[in-house]
């Protein structure tokens, strides 16, 4: 009877964490490891994770612990997994505006779940959600973490706040359906854009996304000139940062770039027509500049097809001849570059196609790199996570043939991919 209650009393611990499981180990190698797009590359290399976290990272073949996995990449490079700031997993290229007034939400999280399972193959194993309804990417959120779903770490701003009529309200329809469709996030003064930083913050958000400015795609009519007042700027980054969130700002115009980096905003998204009083405050506050280069070029190819309005085609015209300089004056002026997409205005699993237009733009492939693993990681404050391959980091890891550092175009056909230690189907 003893023995039977001690046996019982084990297997409870055991449930309950009293009993450590059996940790496990993967020995990883690869012909070429890049640690840090910044350091030389090594030769040769084993790296050993255990639990999701890289444990050791040694020159040749190390020898493998009983029952632990090992995985030969043969002559393949192995570096950190990418990042990817800025995409919309819920959400699909080419789609009509008004299926916001058909569909539910719960449908974004059926394409999400699609979405995020590309993204994760196409080498990305953290991205940056910027701007869904409100709970659909915290449920992708939810689901990749605890591995119900394939598909990167999530870090997700929920519902974008917005002025009213302005780029990310409802806009387009009859004032009455507006008036259903509003999700609650646009705001009018100092302290009613303090206030919806709160809720969104309630609400879950892991950023605070805001629309500083006009944008392309929406149905807003009104250019690409800056939407909040300067006092909802500052409110809107202070209330943030006491939350110890940050806070990325949609901008396309200069004045609402400049406004908005010198109100504390962390990162201007897009940052089409940014001169240089724009990126001399941004770079004087220490913002970032995320391109998205690549939604131009999804934006292009659907160009004169029928599937934007009127509205949008004109927006369309003025940004497409200045895509580009911003990176170039922003890279000579010092402005740190984040690497960013807006996947979802192309096709998920394309994001890699980012590189070869920020190295077009000026960057080296180096630089290029950096802006997707160092880079990106120091803007999500999470460099001791993510972003290279050492020792307490999260086992995110991707492996590739040939040498990115001299041609960025292999990261865009990934061949292997781990993700906080689970290797990728």
């Amino acid at each position: 009877m003893l023995k039977k209650s001690l046996l019982a009393a084990v297997a409870v611990a055991a449930m309950l964490g009293g009993v450590a499981a059996e940790a496990k180990t993967t020995l990883v190698y690869a012909a070429r490891v890049i640690t840090d797009p910044d350091k030389p590359s090594l030769g040769p290399s084993t790296v050993t994770v255990t639990d999701g976290r890289i444990m050791t990272i040694e020159p040749g073949r190390a020898a493998a612990p009983a029952g632990a996995d090992v995985i030969d990449l043969g002559d393949k490079t192995l570096l950190p997994g990418l990042i990817d700031l800025h995409v919309h997993l819920t959400g699909d290229p080419g789609g009509d505006f008004r299926n916001e007034a058909v569909d539910p939400d719960e449908w974004g999280v059926i394409v999400g779940v699609k979405n995020a399972a590309i993204t994760l193959r196409a080498g990305f194993t953290t991205v940056r959600e910027a701007g869904s309804a409100q709970y659909t990417a915290f449920s992708l959120r939810r689901g990749t973490a605890e591995g119900l779903i394939e598909g990167p770490r999530i870090i997700a701003a929920g519902v974008p706040l917005s002025i009213i009529g302005g780029h990310g309200d409802v806009t387009g329809f009859r004032e009455d359906v507006h008036a259903i469709l509003d999700q609650g996030y646009t705001c009018t003064g100092a302290v009613e854009c303090a206030e919806k930083v709160r809720k969104a913050s309630r609400a879950g958000a892991d950023v605070i996304k805001i629309t500083a400015t006009g944008g392309v795609l929406s149905q807003q009519g009104r250019g690409l000139g800056a939407h909040f007042s300067n006092d909802e700027l500052v409110s809107i980054a202070d209330t943030a940062h006491s939350l110890g969130l940050k806070v990325m700002a949609h901008a396309h115009g200069e004045r609402g770039i400049e406004a908005a980096a010198a109100a504390g905003i962390d990162s201007i998204e897009h940052g089409t027509f940014a001169d240089d009083a724009a990126l001399k405050v941004m770079k004087a506050k220490g913002t970032y500049l995320v391109p998205t280069l690549m939604a131009f070029e999804g934006v292009r190819e659907r160009l004169g097809k029928g599937i934007y309005t009127p509205t949008v085609e004109e927006k369309v015209r003025m940004t497409l001849g200045r895509v580009g300089q911003a990176v170039t004056r922003a890279k000579a002026l010092g402005v740190p570059i984040a690497f960013g997409t807006d996947a979802g205005v192309f096709e998920h699993g394309r994001n890699a196609g980012e590189f070869a237009l920020l190295v077009k733009a000026g960057l080296t492939p180096r630089e290029a790199l950096a802006s997707a693993t160092t880079t990106a990681a120091r803007l999500l404050s999470m460099e001791n996570e993510i972003g290279r391959i050492a020792p307490g980091m999260s086992a995110d890891m991707i492996a590739v043939d040939g040498d990115p550092l001299g041609d960025v175009t292999t990261l865009e056909h990934v061949r292997w991919v781990m993700a906080r230690g689970r290797i990728a189907d």
